[in-house]
């Protein structure tokens, strides 16, 4: 177990060389922690917590439910900023820098497994139980296999021996799309070569041939598509079928010391999935805002806000990842899922 002092201490130190705050998003100007004793609200002020993002379009939920005062509603001002990514956002939330941070569920394993105590608090997104059965699940997929220009790559079986293009290795782009190489006979260890890009050096590798294909997210989906790339693959929705993959999680500590504001939290945030989904334009265009996108609305796949994360949901990426080689056992579910 030293392991997991060690592993705290350096998503810590991560985790404060790249939070970057952004335009704070608050349902009131109160000022602030309000009384440390009573429950968010009980003494007229607002309890603050910090929320933590990756600026995803689906953050249009929490920020309309922010604006449509649901938050504050339950005693609570959420003060938001962006983190760098998913495991900067696991470790602000494990030292207690911020309250609450997104993650999909697959980093949230990796600090699982590795012993970093963090619970989850509610859904951020996912996928309708439908999904596989649906005529075209890229539909619901803002992430995507690409095969490169003229290649004549026309399918994951088509890999065999080639290079694909990833942003990460050992992380989530990479761990879905072995996946779909195993469901099509390829062995996604041995069987190709994985290479590092960010997502633009992909694209234009698409473009000059110099990788087979990529793992791509929204817009550089769309990017891939205008050079002529032929989407071979959702890997994303084939991975983790239906269900909630994007989460809110939170440190066992600050569950333990702001039990009442998680609670309110975990109210509020159900409020919001909701009021997305009955309202979709408006909870994409305040994510595109929120992150300074130049998308419209129309360039957006509409994403999907469940109202409850079920055990189930993380079952599947856990069972799978282990059978892909990604972790060496299961990590244990028990109580993972708070209940406020």
């Amino acid at each position: 177990m030293q392991k997991t002092n060690r592993l705290a201490a350096a998503l810590a130190l991560a985790a404060s060389a790249a939070l970057v705050l952004a335009g704070c998003a608050s349902g009131s100007s109160g000022p602030g922690e309000g009384d440390a004793g009573a429950a968010p609200g009980e003494s007229g002020e607002l309890t603050t917590l910090s929320v933590a993002t990756i600026g995803l379009t689906s953050d249009g939920s929490l920020l309309t439910g922010i604006e449509q005062g649901f938050f504050a509603e339950e005693g609570l001002e959420i003060e938001t900023s962006i983190v760098a990514n998913p495991p900067a956002g696991l470790a602000a939330a494990q030292s207690g820098q911020v309250d609450i941070a997104y993650s999909p569920s697959i980093p949230l394993l990796n600090a699982l497994s590795q012993g970093v105590p963090l619970r989850i608090v509610g859904a951020a997104d996912g996928y309708p139980e439908d999904a596989l059965e649906s005529d075209d699940p890229a539909a619901f997929d803002d992430t995507g296999l690409f095969a490169a220009v003229d290649s004549g790559i026309t399918s994951v079986g088509d890999l065999a021996g080639k290079t694909i293009a990833v942003p990460a290795r050992n992380a989530q782009l990479e761990v879905v799309i072995a996946g779909e190489l195993a469901e099509a006979g390829v062995d996604p260890r041995a069987g190709v070569n994985w290479v590092v890009l960010d997502f633009t050096s992909a694209v234009e590798a698409l473009k000059s041939g110099n990788v087979d294909a990529a793992g791509l997210v929204s817009p550089f989906t769309t990017e891939a598509e205008a050079a002529g790339a032929a989407q071979i693959s959702a890997p994303s929705v084939g991975f983790f079928e239906t269900g909630a993959t994007g989460i809110w999680t939170a440190g066992v500590s600050t569950i333990e010391n702001k039990a009442d504001a998680i609670a309110a939290f975990q109210r509020a945030i159900v409020k919001s999935n909701q009021y997305a989904t009955e309202n979709p334009d408006v909870a994409i265009q305040a994510g595109l805002d929120y992150t300074e996108s130049s998308l419209t609305i129309d360039d957006v796949k509409l994403p999907v806000w469940p109202l409850e994360v079920r055990l189930e949901d993380i079952e599947r990426p856990n069972e799978k990842m282990v059978s892909l080689g990604f972790l060496a056992e299961p990590v244990d579910l028990d109580g993972l899922i708070h209940m406020g």
